[in-house]
């Protein structure tokens, strides 16, 4: 798939969930768990050494039914790394020329993260597919994404930290594309992971029903 494809796809999902293991095992509960719910799209964090082989495990193992990525990208020489996995985007907490280049080399989506709109708006420049709006989204809360809305409307927003069953309805929405999950779809049994899914598909289903 190239990127308009992949973009589409995760941008249609609406939500992914932000994995940290270096259990291959466990990575696998989890993307059954999510997948049983309804959420096809994993990022895994390159906080772990491990997780390009976790990339390409799932790769291998869910090759038509989900999309896998890398998080924490801070560099070109990692994006590449990565997409030699065969990471079918990049996310990172940063915004790196080296690591744009590379993702439209390859025609992955880079979604790098921006705390300003000055910056945000350079990475779209960059051609990011998405604009990260991390870590302030823990601090702002949903009205986050009107900051970057209101001005740029058409900015593709992903959105991760502090959002919860509670308020995911909020993100949406106010326009929110993607929203970020870590522990609700990481933390658990599959069973567990897979009602939390449910709980979030049917959330973005519904308000985005509503604002149609």
């Amino acid at each position: 798939m190239k990127k308009a494809d992949i973009t589409c796809q995760i941008a249609d999902c609406g939500a992914m969930a932000i994995v940290r293991t270096t259990s291959f095992q466990r990575a696998e509960e989890i993307a059954r768990g999510c997948l049983a719910g309804g959420i096809r799209v994993l990022e895994i964090s390159c906080t772990n050494n491990n997780a390009p082989e976790i990339i390409a495990h799932l790769r291998k193992t869910f090759p038509d039914t989900l999309l896998v990525g890398a998080g924490t990208v801070l560099d070109g020489e990692t994006a590449r790394q990565v997409i030699l996995k065969d990471a079918q985007f990049v996310i990172a907490p940063n915004l790196s020329k080296s690591c744009a280049r590379v993702c439209s080399r390859y025609q992955i989506p880079y979604m790098p993260g921006c705390t300003s709109v000055t910056e945000a708006v350079q990475a779209l420049e960059l051609g990011a597919a998405f604009v990260k709006a991390f870590p302030i989204s823990d601090f702002y809360g949903p009205k986050l994404v009107s900051v970057f809305k209101t001005p740029i409307p058409d900015m593709p927003l992903l959105a991760s930290g502090g959002i919860t069953l509670d308020n995911l309805a909020d993100y949406i929405r106010r326009g929110c594309d993607i929203c970020g999950f870590g522990g609700l779809l990481t933390k658990g049994s599959e069973a567990e992971i897979a009602a939390s899914a449910r709980a979030i598909r049917e959330i973005i289903d519904r308000t985005r029903q509503q604002n149609s």
